[in-house]
């Protein structure tokens, strides 16, 4: 019998075919959810076409699994391979992001379980994982699973989530289209024309690379995602309303207000509604007419000691308990001064074995490669020139800047210490 497929109209990638295994997974309450949630979270506040949503961004890495597998097969790379695989990658490609919060990753930032592992119930028990073992046996759902966790012995877990996954060619490329902005420029169809499954040199396991000549297209990808962070993901006033918002929902998971196991069952306007009670707290009207906090203080990482302020990120409730001290210190109500230092994220994971012209095959390690860039030393430059130490208040405010930062660079154990004391801050 001939497959039946549905056609999605997509507004990067025009006409998606979606096949019936995947348009039953697509009806799910689970999936559907996707369509509620914002891909980049609070970055339509400063980019207005930024609305689009975690729905058709994985309908799109779908898309690209498909495609990117016909072109493995056509290239005979994909001989050895059982034709099981196929659907499961497919299928873990369409799933990949079922276990997100609200307005994206922002949450993940103040401690709560990674979104990853939120999925896990979600594929291996209802409505899911009766779809997947129907379709694709009975260890579909685990298979999927650990394809979208990165713990796959498959040759072509690469595609799911690795240093050159399909998720990030497909969010670069929409996110830029959407905000209106000219950073996303990728090769896509030279990178994906470029993957290849080779051997690894160092492991001898078969995995996802990249031919030689794609490398150039690869560049595009490191830049692309560089320009991304420095000018959309960690734009100043998204990063402020992100603190803001981190600020808002942990302090009503202090509260009791809402319970951390439900957060993930939101969508982004449930879990704003759920917060609007008689005593919200101004942070919420503050994000809701976009009455963003300002700048008072901030500072590339670039210009940082190694590891210097990254309690910021690491441990909320240390820099909850500063921004508190500081507050009450200058005068402020708690929650009108929030501090935002952007987890640590590597600019482009570059773990990858290339395929050279000559069929041997090499890692791309900060070695580089011959008459090539330097990828994985440049990646790291351009990472900490595109994150910033920031300060945000309610009100545009004149701080002791010299001696903020120093209060903000100092090792955990001091400004907890310090905080221990009761006594000022800024000394």
């Amino acid at each position: 019998m001939p497959a039946h497929f549905e056609i999605i109209r997509d507004t990067l990638w025009n006409n998606i075919r979606v096949d019936a295994l995947s348009l039953r997974l697509v009806d799910t309450p689970v999936f559907q959810r996707l369509r509620y949630v914002r891909q980049l979270g609070l970055a339509y506040l400063v980019y207005p076409g930024a609305t689009h949503s975690r729905f058709e961004h994985a309908l799109g890495a779908y898309h690209l699994s498909r495609h990117t597998l016909s072109l493995l097969q056509e290239s005979d790379a994909l001989d050895g391979i059982d034709e099981d695989e196929l659907p499961i990658v497919r299928a873990a490609a369409l799933l990949h992001d079922v276990g997100h919060y609200p307005f994206s990753h922002a949450l993940e930032e103040i401690g709560v379980p990674h979104h990853e592992t939120v999925a896990r119930p979600l594929l291996t028990t209802g409505i899911i994982a009766k779809i997947l073992s129907e379709e694709l046996g009975a260890d579909a759902p685990t298979r999927v699973l650990d394809l979208i966790c990165g713990n796959s012995k498959s040759p072509l877990q690469g595609l799911i989530s690795g240093s050159l996954d399909l998720d990030k060619i497909e969010y670069l490329k929409r996110d830029a289209l959407m905000c209106g902005v000219p950073y996303g420029e990728i090769d896509v169809d030279r990178l994906l024309h470029s993957l290849v499954l080779v051997n690894d040199p160092e492991s001898g396991q078969r995995r996802v690379g990249v031919r030689e000549k794609g490398l150039a297209a690869l560049e595009s990808l490191l830049f692309a995602k560089y320009q991304m962070y420095r000018n959309v993901y960690w734009h100043h006033a998204v990063r402020s309303a992100t603190a803001m918002y981190k600020r808002l929902v942990a302090d009503a998971l202090r509260s009791g207000r809402v319970l951390g196991t439900a957060l993930a069952a939101y969508t982004d306007e449930g879990l704003l509604h759920a917060l609007e009670t008689p005593t919200a707290p101004p942070l919420l009207g503050a994000l809701r007419e976009r009455r963003l906090y300002k700048r008072a203080l901030e500072c590339p990482a670039a210009e940082l000691a190694e590891g210097a302020a990254e309690w910021i990120a690491d441990d909320r409730d240390l820099a909850v308990a500063v921004e508190d001290a500081l507050a009450s210190e200058l005068g402020m109500a708690h929650g009108e001064l929030v501090l935002d230092f952007p987890t640590k994220t590597q600019m482009l994971g570059l773990d990858l074995p290339v395929l050279g012209r000559d069929g041997g095959v090499r890692r791309l390690t900060s070695a580089g490669w011959p008459a090539a860039m330097n990828l994985p030393r440049l990646s790291e430059e351009l990472y900490r020139t595109a994150r910033w130490l920031r300060v945000f208040t309610a009100r545009r405010a004149e701080l002791p800047t010299d001696r903020l930062q120093a209060l903000l660079t100092l090792p955990a154990a001091d400004v907890r210490a310090a905080v221990a004391a009761g006594g000022p801050l800024l000394r």
